[in-house]
């Protein structure tokens, strides 16, 4: 058989045909590659976008902003003082990695609540303190770097 340039044209397609199915097998099958959603009820979630900015908008009932910063202990956020009692919980939201994603109940001591060291791995985490002030349900949001 001769060798042309149309078979070798042929063979390189080929092997490259192969090259990137071998990829999107391994890719789509490997279970260290994991594609998960963002969030799990993306709709649902999107449902409610109006009323996080209204939450978001009651931060305005605090005479102070809600600060935080890193500690021994872990990651502090101190919250101004009130004149009521503040309810809620606290949600730590892993970007890469939703195995690691949890919740604290909001209780405050001394006007602050500490996120234990333990929970926190080094890298970007999204708190959101969902909590009910005054009768008005308050959302307070903060992306940090541990």
């Amino acid at each position: 058989m001769k060798f042309n340039w149309g078979t070798g044209l042929v063979i390189g397609m080929g092997c490259f045909i192969g090259f990137i199915m071998f990829f999107v097998i391994k890719m789509s099958t490997d279970e260290k590659y994991e594609h998960d959603l963002v969030v799990e009820d993306y709709y649902g979630k999107e449902l409610h976008f109006q009323q996080e900015i209204d939450a978001e908008k009651n931060l305005n009932l605090f005479s102070e902003e809600i600060t935080g910063n890193k500690t021994n202990e872990g990651y502090e956020l101190i919250f101004p003082e009130t004149q009521g009692k503040i309810e809620g919980k606290v949600n730590l939201y892993r970007p890469s990695n939703k195995k690691l994603d949890f919740a604290l109940p909001l209780e405050l001591t001394e006007g602050k609540i500490v996120i234990p060291e333990a929970q926190l791995i080094e890298g970007r985490w999204d708190i959101s303190v969902e909590m009910t002030y005054q009768g008005k349900e308050v959302l307070f949001k903060k992306s940090i770097t541990y």
